[in-house]
């Protein structure tokens, strides 16, 4: 992928103005923060909630079932979730990008909570036989089909709503929220699980008990449908209509969909899908997969590793938006390096440590299986957003970030139990984890920098009128402005300027 030529104005080059630049209100930005990560919060809530039930539901679902075989059934509804999830990317993320991020994030958030509250009231094996796992495999379906557009749409709404400078920062601030989902679901699973067990006995979870954390998302879903009827569009999209008959003509200016993204933008997305594809083989091991590995490979009590993993998931919510803002200010790929590099370095250690079997030597584990996770995740959000212009953000994210988080992070808990199944190797998961880090290192060597940039197709977004004076000012020697990828409105006639 070429590096964009400097920001250095040629001859009759157009220049920046102040009023060129967007300067965000910072209310504004909180709002758009709160309003786009509750999304993400309710997504990973029911995704941990999900997880830390896998053997209950297996109990469920599966009754009757080989309870290893059950298992695998299981997850593979964990997994179809993610696996249609770049069909609503396809459909939802050029919807987003013709008649705004705002109405679609609000689309996706009712059908999410919708769908997760309905499968706390399915019947079980039990009482309609074979239909339940249809039927959890058909809610499972429509929370994918959301969630497609959902964290696409988010990141993309975020990302164009924060100062370049600070981008980093604030984008993963969304991550922090799925973290901080994932762990409240894990801790809502452990609380309902500790409380009915207490009351009703051993049984109480496979009798009725997993229902609750599922039914806790309406709740949820009202708060966020509220939220959001609260927030502005993006600026950067509402700028973005007016393009002149000039910019018209210029493929950065246009609204594409997915075969004009493959054919103008195919080294971004390539680059993009081996980035996520680390990511997610990193995020999800750590998340969705560890309680199950724990559990049936190590042995430790469900009690024990749920709360192991949500003391880990609240230190990576903390440390996210740090890493996040190093990545804003070291840049983008050397963060992306030390990720990749701490993933072959630490895995194989950590998975040693995990079958000592010692509560020391579980949470520094999981503390080394965080690290690398964390400077990939830090990350996401920002970087799939620098890849694409404006007029295609929506579809492009959509498309790279599904594709790659359903190929190699939703499939992470059945692929990595099929290889242990398989091979009756315990390491295998972190071996798996290995490879799309070491496709990650390769990939960021075609990746420029966009650290601190102007978006493409976007106009120079601050956090101040001072901080756009100084851009302007300084703009002949910053190497990190190009007018040409920036949609300027034009010059009013010479003599108004005069």
């Amino acid at each position: 992928m070429s590096e964009p030529r400097s920001g250095r104005p040629s001859a009759g080059a157009r220049r920046i103005r102040e009023e060129d630049c967007i300067v965000v209100d910072r209310l504004a930005l909180v709002r758009a923060q709160l309003g786009a990560g509750v999304g993400n919060f309710i997504e990973w809530y029911d995704i941990g909630v999900y997880g830390y039930l896998a053997v209950t539901l297996t109990q469920v679902f599966t009754a009757g079932m080989d309870e290893r075989l059950g298992l695998l059934v299981t997850l593979l509804g964990f997994a179809v979730s993610f696996l249609v999830r770049p069909l609503g990317g396809m459909i939802l993320g050029p919807l987003g990008d013709r008649i705004g991020r705002r109405k679609v994030m609000f689309f996706t958030i009712a059908l999410m909570a919708v769908a997760t509250t309905l499968i706390g009231l399915l019947p079980g094996t039990e009482q309609i036989g074979a239909w339940a796992v249809v039927l959890l495999y058909l809610l499972r379906i429509a929370q994918g089909f959301s969630t497609g557009g959902e964290y696409s749409g988010a990141l993309t709404y975020v990302a164009e709503f924060s100062p370049d400078r600070t981008r980093g920062f604030w984008t993963s601030l969304l991550n922090s929220g799925s973290q901080l989902g994932f762990a409240a679901g894990a801790g809502v699973v452990a609380a309902t699980s500790g409380i009915t067990t207490h009351f009703w006995g051993q049984d109480a979870m496979v009798n009725g008990g997993w229902r609750i954390p599922f039914l806790l998302a309406f709740v949820l879903g009202a708060v966020a449908l509220l939220l959001r009827s609260r927030i502005e569009e993006s600026p950067s999209f509402e700028a973005a209509k007016a393009t002149t008959a000039e910019q018209a003509a210029n493929p950065l200016f246009v609204r594409h969909n997915l075969p004009g993204v493959f054919k103008f933008y195919w080294p971004q997305v390539v680059v993009g899908l081996a980035l996520i594809g680390a990511d997610g083989a990193s995020s999800y091991t750590l998340t969705s997969y560890m309680p199950t590995y724990l559990e049936v490979e190590i042995g430790i009590a469900t009690t024990h590793t749920a709360i192991a993993t949500v003391a880990v998931l609240l230190l990576q919510a903390v440390l996210l938006p740090v890493f996040g803002r190093m990545s804003d200010k070291l840049g983008r790929r050397p963060v992306y390096l030390m990720a990749a590099i701490g993933n072959l370095v630490l895995l194989l250690p950590a998975f040693a440590l995990m079958r000592v079997g010692a509560p020391w030597a579980l949470y520094v584990a999981l503390g080394l299986v965080m690290i690398p996770s964390t400077l990939f995740l830090c990350m996401n959000a920002a970087v799939m957003a620098e890849l694409y212009p404006t007029a295609s953000r929506y579809c492009a994210v959509g498309f790279t970030q599904n594709t790659a988080t359903s190929l190699f992070g939703g499939t992470v808990p059945l692929v990595s139990q099929l290889l242990v199944e398989l091979t009756g190797n315990t390491y295998a998961p972190a071996f798996y984890v290995m490879f799309f880090s070491a496709i990650a290192l390769v990939a960021v060597l075609f990746m420029r920098e966009s650290a601190a940039r102007p978006l493409l197709g976007s106009v120079p977004v601050v956090a101040s009128g001072a901080e756009a004076r100084e851009l302007v000012e300084g703009q002949d020697e910053n190497e990190r402005l190009d007018t040409s990828t920036m949609l300027l409105a034009p010059l009013p006639p010479v003599e108004e300027r005069t």
